[in-house]
């Protein structure tokens, strides 16, 4: 992947971005049927997972999508797709908010969320016997970082090896990043379109949960952390949220293989804010090919695929087995 080359007819990162996500084929043969299973968390709410394979004895992929995700997202559909054709068990634990349905308690999901994804991660230890990877993309990858850097040494008891795809372990560069310009047009739109109408349903839920007012107000995605992310999960506000739950300053602290994966021209991410080899431990990875947008790089001649980025990430999780 360090070599990587976007096909010739997607120059750019806005482009590999955009093209792939809405355009790319994502599996190969028949749609994906996925299973659903519902988890009822400690704090009575649920968390819906979405399973493919039966085989306990084989390795497991569990996977975290990034913000407004879902199992439909393209990039979770390639990931799935592989563990199909290679004889994986896939499963998508959705974040609060994510599958569908709206969950019960005051509370949704954020980039530093390492205490759910640990007891997502721990769920699906019970339910599998055989090895298991997990895989975060953008938000969830970051989320997944943090909680192997909290679990230290004991995340081995759970999962072989991590990898974080696309993901802005430097939460203020990235939330900045995505706030100015061409960003704040096209993607703080796209996101808080989905965003403020789940927040204006909880607050329904919960009133007097945060303020309204202040919430149709938010124009970025620091002023809407400011109104609910960040007070909803304990966090002062955005400033806090993005300090406390980046997972850049804390990447020694890893003891198990992880993978971090950026692209040098994503539009979300700054390449100046990335980890450079002096600043992780012995057991991280880095890869910072020059192209292939956030969580795009895509291959092959028109219109494309999304395959290339699950065969080489899942290739590195492989020998990490």
């Amino acid at each position: 992947m360090q070599g990587y080359r976007a096909p010739r007819w997607l120059p750019g990162g806005n482009v590999q971005t955009i093209w792939p996500a809405l355009f790319g084929q994502r599996h190969q043969g028949a749609p994906l049927q996925f299973r659903r299973e519902r988890w009822t968390t400690p704090d009575a709410d649920f968390i819906d997972a979405d399973w493919l394979g039966e085989d306990p004895d084989a390795p497991l992929l569990v996977m975290f999508h990034g913000l407004e995700g879902s199992s439909q997202s393209h990039y979770v559909q390639a990931f799935a797709d592989w563990a199909r054709r290679h004889g994986w068990r896939f499963v998508l634990p959705h974040f609060r908010g994510c599958s569908g349905e709206l969950n019960r308690a005051p509370r949704a999901y954020h980039s530093g969320d390492f205490e759910e994804v640990g007891w997502m991660l721990a769920q699906a230890r019970q339910r599998h016997a055989g090895p298991i990877a997990a895989v975060g993309v953008s938000l969830g990858g970051n989320a997944l970082l943090r909680w192997a850097e909290e679990a230290g040494a004991t995340a081995a008891a759970t999962v072989r090896a991590v990898a974080a795809l696309s993901s802005p372990v430097d939460l203020a560069a990235g939330g900045h990043a995505i706030g100015r310009g061409f960003n704040r047009l096209v993607y703080t739109r796209m996101f808080l379109r989905s965003m403020k109408p789940k927040a204006l349903r909880k607050l329904a839920q919960h009133p007097g949960l945060f303020s309204r007012e202040k919430l149709l107000a938010a124009r970025t995605l620091y002023e809407f952390d400011n109104v609910f992310t960040a007070p909803l999960h304990g966090f002062a506000d955005t400033d806090d949220y993005w300090a406390r739950g980046s997972a850049k300053p804390h990447l020694h602290r890893i003891r198990i293989p992880a993978l971090v994966l950026n692209a040098l021209n994503d539009p979300f991410v700054p390449a100046a804010s990335l980890p450079r080899a002096g600043e992780v431990g012995a057991h991280v990875t880095l890869w910072q090919p020059v192209q292939g947008g956030h969580v795009g790089f895509p291959g092959g001649r028109w219109p494309g695929h999304v395959m290339t980025l699950p065969e080489q990430v899942m290739g590195w999780i492989t020998r990490q087995l």
